[in-house]
């Protein structure tokens, strides 16, 4: 029986996004993950064959695991500005408790290489951001937002400014205030209820 490898895939992409976060995406090398982690080289290659590949990887697990948050947050709440409050304010609490990978999200895909992805990635992303964009839409709905304006609203309220709350402080480098996770949350109610 084979032994467990002390170098997995999840050790190496921790290590990576701590390397993003703390110096952007261009610290993000093979040869920095391995010294990083302590792994050798050959098994920062063995799990991504190449660079593309581990930011790919390091950018999906990481706006995967955000989203999956934010869509239950979309369908904890039988009333629509309710569920939308519920997902501003996942917004800011997930960031609080995960500040490396909200830092990597703030920097954005393109930002780790998305256009040299290997294709089976790109679809994974695409799949994802269409998940994202359909609970969305579906909130829309819920509330009866039918014009441009009103769309926008919604967009607004759940994603724009509970990231302008993260993104202020996480590049600041301030500790997000208590009160952030209430504020975002009141503003999504807010907005929302106005259609």
């Amino acid at each position: 029986m084979a032994r467990p490898s002390r170098y997995d895939e999840s050790l190496l992409l921790d290590t990576a996004v701590r390397l993003a976060a703390a110096a952007g995406p261009a610290a993000v090398t093979m040869s920095a993950v391995a010294r990083e982690s302590g792994a050798p080289n050959g098994s920062v290659y063995h799990r991504f064959p190449q660079r593309t590949v581990l930011l790919a990887e390091l950018w999906l697990r990481t706006v995967e695991t955000f989203q999956e948050g934010c869509l239950a947050a979309l369908d904890s709440r039988p009333e629509p500005h309710l569920a939308g409050g519920a997902a501003a304010r996942h917004v800011v609490s997930w960031s609080r408790a995960f500040p490396e990978q909200a830092t990597v999200l703030l920097h954005g895909a393109d930002a780790f290489g998305k256009a040299e992805w290997p294709e089976d990635h790109v679809r994974r992303a695409q799949r994802g951001n269409q998940r994202a964009r359909r609970a969305v839409a579906a909130l829309a709905d819920r509330l009866g937002a039918t014009t441009a304006a009103d769309i926008d609203r919604v967009a607004l309220a759940v994603i724009d400014l509970p990231l302008a709350v993260v993104r202020r402080h996480l590049r600041g480098g301030t500790p997000l205030p208590a009160h952030a996770e209430e504020l975002a949350e009141q503003c999504a109610v807010t907005l929302l209820g106005r259609h």
